[in-house]
């Protein structure tokens, strides 16, 4: 691929490592394709986030497909993951320390299967403090880490599909299809609620956006070690 290709716009399916955030990731590839081309600047934007303890589909977009982003983010999502029962953490997820403790002894495999049925449909859900939204100008994750506390208001979102793929207390895997703006971790603390507990997202992977499959995606190192062969 040339110059001129990454200029007039591609669309780069990356299957986003552990412990990165997704800035990190276009950082890299911006850099890297800065590198090759000897050049000072070259768009590229991701369609959509995803969080440090998430891997998975993230689809970044250079130069003039950069205008796309927000077609792409649109787009239904597809995720799989783990939510723990028995404790909930201020993050909704393992970014910080299991707070509460909660009873799960009277949680079988029926209530789980019966539970999701409330979770499928238009929802209305309030997104974790510890996200990106902003607020006043400064992000609520960026809050609640100072210590301060926020009236966050809920958000309409949709869910067509919530299977679970397997139990395993206190691990119940799961499938999720959703709209943009859908909070995974949310859906964990909500769904441990609902199974009169408590709970939080231990694993989350994205693999699908729209018609993208992360299984069509490239490593971030596979993408480096492409972009610096010779031409």
């Amino acid at each position: 691929m040339n110059l001129e290709d990454y200029k007039n716009g591609q669309v780069l399916l990356i299957d986003k490592p552990l412990n990165w955030t997704s800035f990190q990731v276009v950082n890299k590839l911006r850099w890297e394709i800065r590198q090759k081309f000897n050049i000072k600047k070259i768009k590229v934007g991701h369609a959509g986030t995803l969080d440090p303890l998430a891997t998975g589909l993230l689809i970044l977009c250079t130069g003039k497909f950069t205008k796309k982003i927000d077609t792409y983010q649109a787009q239904k999502k597809e995720y799989t993951g783990t939510i723990t029962v028995g404790g909930t953490t201020p993050s909704y997820d393992l970014e910080t320390e299991i707070d509460k403790t909660f009873p799960t002894n009277h949680i079988t495999d029926e209530l789980i299967l019966e539970t999701t049925k409330q979770f499928i449909g238009d929802l209305d859900q309030k997104p974790p403090i510890f996200s990106a939204i902003k607020k006043d100008g400064k992000k609520l994750y960026e809050l609640a880490r100072a210590g301060e506390t926020t009236e966050i208001k809920t958000r309409k979102i949709s869910i067509s599909e919530f299977e679970i793929t397997n139990i395993n207390l206190p691990n119940i895997e799961f499938r999720v299809v959703c709209s943009k703006g859908t909070y995974i971790r949310s859906l964990a603390f909500d769904f441990g609620i609902a199974l009169n507990s408590g709970a939080h997202l231990s694993a989350l992977r994205r693999t699908k956006i729209g018609g993208f499959l992360v299984d069509d995606a490239q490593t971030v190192d596979g993408f480096i070690a492409e972009i610096r062969k010779d031409n």
